[in-house]
């Protein structure tokens, strides 16, 4: 029986769990939808590579149990390419399922293709030369951010009701603001074991997915979230819908460089306060916090310079060389030659800068329970504006400037949201929410609260257009 494409893209993940369960449709109805919509949506060059359906079980007992699903390319998983946005790695094979990677076996998703990200997640653009240029739905000529571009993509066009992705200074995020979706980074190593052990822009990274609806999100962090002696944090569990608690909420407008957001933006976090306001919440100004910027951002690129280097030492001994233009990109190149000029003390003070930043900016919580901002300074950029051929330092500064806001999460480890709330020439704005260390309930309840007075489920943008490359 096949599958009415409104209906199936009205469906949330949760929605499509229950249908499987109650026998309403198939698992394989709902893979055969999902697999003829990712041929049909080939154009948006969100996908990286087709998985074959045999490659792993999934469990038929999961709470997602018969969900179609995406992994974003950085994550490893048995019958993809562990591709990782770079021609370097672009038919590297699985090594097997990670931890993670076996809770989302676990949880019951059909794993239907592995999704675009930029070179090694580096960028807030997705722009490859393994894949080309993902595209942002709502506006030609526009990016679909990164590194989780193509994720936010499938999600934002109703491929999928919810897709994987990972998140070290904002990959969840900013995709998810510029493709007017759910995107909720978990707190850090609720859900993976990074941290002291894991080197480099890895001690940053969190998984989770883009979704649609708030339930997706949630009831994905109750099913893959850690538990028993190695979890970090108390597990969330499921949360299913607001709380009547009153929350103190601190409106920071100034990115951590002291840069002012667009005028756009900044109407919409006006409008976000506004209905915090309304909802009963205590909202104030933010404090500035005890923050210096420019060591975050320096911290920032000198842990993802010293990642990309030793990916790059690793696989000289493979080539006979150093990975050169062939294989990666000009940004990652220039990242590896800027790590050589580092000295020998730079881990040591990019890790002091991060964790003096982390104590600064954790000391907001103090007196709120959660931080809103923007999401990201300006409502949305060209493509080629993050393109890996811009320059290091002409891609540091625009960086800086556009995602200002989002690193420092996963700097000081605190759970953050990028709600899709506000609109600007019909385009989608993401209003950002981030509380302190381990509240993730907190936060996952602020959002079912939001999306009940102000629902984003109905508001899709329109059909994709031709593709670009770069």
């Amino acid at each position: 029986m096949a599958i009415p494409l409104d209906e199936y893209r009205r469906w949330d993940a949760v929605a499509m769990a229950g249908l499987v369960r109650d026998g309403h449709v198939s698992a394989a109805e709902l893979a055969e939808t999902a697999r003829g919509l990712v041929e049909a949506r080939r154009q948006l060059d969100a996908v990286a590579s087709p998985a074959d359906p045999g490659a792993v079980r999934p469990r038929a007992a999961g709470p997602f149990a018969g969900v179609p699903f995406a992994v974003k390319e950085l994550l490893a998983w048995p019958g993809l390419p562990w591709s990782m946005g770079s021609r370097l790695t672009a038919a590297a094979p699985a090594p097997g399922l990670s931890p993670y990677a076996a809770r989302i076996r676990d949880a019951g998703l059909d794993v239907v293709c592995s999704t675009t990200s930029s070179e090694f997640g580096l960028l807030g653009s997705t722009e490859t030369a393994l894949h080309g240029v993902t595209l942002n739905l709502w506006r030609p000529g526009l990016s679909a951010g990164g590194s989780s571009g193509g994720s936010a993509a499938l999600v934002a066009a109703g491929v999928l009701p919810m897709a994987h992705g990972s998140d070290a200074g904002g990959s969840l995020r900013v995709p998810a603001a510029l493709n007017g979706v759910f995107g909720f980074k978990p707190s850090n190593r609720r859900g993976e074991p990074t941290g002291p052990e894991v080197p480099g822009l890895g001690a940053l990274l969190v998984e989770h997915v883009i979704t649609r609806s708030v339930r997706d999100s949630a009831a994905f962090l109750a099913a893959t979230e850690r538990s028993g002696p190695g979890a970090v944090h108390p597990p969330v569990g499921r949360v299913t819908g607001p709380s009547s608690t009153r929350l103190r909420i601190a409106v920071l407008e100034p990115t951590l460089l002291g840069a002012r957001p667009d005028g756009a933006v900044r109407h919409e976090l006006d409008r976000a306060a506004a209905l915090c306001d309304s909802l009963g919440h205590r909202v104030e100004v933010a404090p500035a916090p005890d923050v210096e910027g420019a060591a975050v951002s320096r911290g920032f690129f000198t842990a993802a310079a010293l990642t990309v280097a030793e990916v790059a030492r690793a696989f000289a001994p493979l080539l006979g060389r150093l990975p050169g233009e062939d294989e990666l990109e000009p940004f990652t190149l220039e990242l590896v030659a800027w790590a050589a000029t580092l000295g020998p003390d730079a881990p040591a003070e990019a890790e002091r800068a991060l964790a003096g930043a982390a104590r600064g900016y954790l000391r907001l919580f103090e007196r709120c329970d959660v931080v809103l901002s923007p999401t990201l300074a300006r409502a949305s950029w060209p493509v080629g504006h993050l393109s890996p051929a811009a320059g290091r330092e002409t891609l540091v500064r625009r960086t800086e400037e556009a995602v200002g806001y989002t690193p420092i999460h996963n700097v000081a480890g605190c759970p953050a949201m990028s709600v899709p709330l506000g609109r600007h020439e019909g385009l989608p704005v993401g209003v950002h929410f981030a509380a302190r260390p381990g509240a993730d309930r907190l936060l996952l309840e602020l959002a079912f609260e939001l999306e009940a007075a102000a629902p984003w489920a109905d508001v899709r943008p329109p059909e994709p257009v031709a593709a670009g490359r770069v």
